[in-house]
């Protein structure tokens, strides 16, 4: 996998510098020298995010900054501005394999769109590791992410005791067709349909993870639902579009149960306050972590296991100040 060294450098500072030009025209979070691990003489990865937007990202990308340093290896960290932004991020990943890496770790937006790009990587002979959210071919390695199903699960648990085992509660998800937002879905809506036949899930709706979308749709599901007694919110930006719909409405603390999912000072911050019962978090750090320990890994030729799971823990204003809590929480 090793190519020439002053080529593909030389490459690397072309393609970085004018990619991060075009990012710049277009809105989206490229990454620049400030947020790429340096390490002459180690292996080159480029990592390509599904976003900039939310604090999760920027979580990731601190992990996998800290294990390049460990490990002695170099990073490019590229996003688009915003999770629905498919073809820019596209564009990234076509970037990254253009630059010839030691290896990518990518998140894919859609899992279908990617799959003409991993095949490329494939050619070219750089091993793909995934992260968060796979593309619906073999050629990736591993994929170091939170098992989004059982995340979906716990959250319905506590939803289910919260409000009592029984009543209408509804869904405002991030996305129908990425990987976190259907899983974090069904595995919510399956373990109330398991475990508990009297609650009634009135509504599902898709905000594309958007603050100011996820609040309208909120706001509609309460107003045609007055009996709804809880919502859940798949991503850092449905919940918080949950929480601003509700202080929107004026509704007191506690009289609608609202559960979310990722961490972000907004969050923390509306659960201490008690209008948001509490959220799954996961570990973002450690899936930027994890991610390039896979790279170097799959560069060097070790086996590595299909997927990595990297956990994901409930949190609410009881334990949100706990230390182990506060190691998986972002601001």
């Amino acid at each position: 996998m090793k190519r020439n060294r002053v080529s593909v450098l030389a490459v690397l500072v072309a393609a970085t510098l004018a990619f991060s030009a075009c990012g710049s025209d277009n809105g989206g979070g490229a990454a620049d020298a400030d947020n790429t691990g340096q390490a002459e003489g180690g292996y080159e990865i480029a990592l390509v995010s599904k976003g900039f937007q939310h604090q999760f990202w920027q979580a990731v990308n601190q992990g996998a900054e800290e294990a390049a340093e460990e490990l002695g290896v170099s990073i490019t960290f590229d996003g688009p501005a915003s999770e629905t932004e498919v073809d820019a991020q596209l564009q990234m990943l076509q970037a990254a394999i253009d630059r010839q890496p030691d290896a990518i770790g990518y998140a894919a937006l859609d899992p279908e769109a990617c799959v003409p790009a991993l095949e490329d990587a494939d050619s070219a002979g750089i091993p793909v590791v995934e992260f968060d959210a796979g593309c619906d071919t073999d050629i990736p390695l591993t994929i170091s992410k939170t098992d989004g199903v059982a995340a979906g699960a716990k959250a319905a648990e506590h939803m289910a005791e919260l409000i009592g085992g029984e009543g209408q509660v509804a869904i405002v998800g991030h996305s129908q067709i990425n990987s976190t937002g259907v899983e974090r879905r069904d595995g919510f809506v399956e373990k109330l349909e398991a475990d508990f036949p009297d609650i009634e899930i009135v509504d599902i709706q898709y905000g594309d993870g958007d603050h100011l979308q996820s609040a309208d749709i909120a706001k509609a599901m309460i107003a045609a639902n007055p009996d709804l007694k809880g919502l859940y919110g798949t991503n850092e930006g449905s919940a918080i579009g949950i929480v601003n719909a509700a202080t929107e409405l004026g509704l007191e603390p506690g009289k609608l149960i609202i559960v979310g999912f990722d961490s972000g000072q907004a969050q923390i911050d509306a659960i201490k306050s008690g209008l948001m019962a509490g959220a799954i978090t996961q570990d973002p750090i450690g899936i930027g972590r994890s991610t390039v320990e896979s790279a170097v890994k799959a560069i060097e030729g070790e086996e590595l296991p299909e997927d990595i799971d990297t956990g994901s823990y409930w949190y609410d204003k009881d334990n949100v100040d706990d230390e182990d809590i506060q190691a998986m929480l972002y601001e």
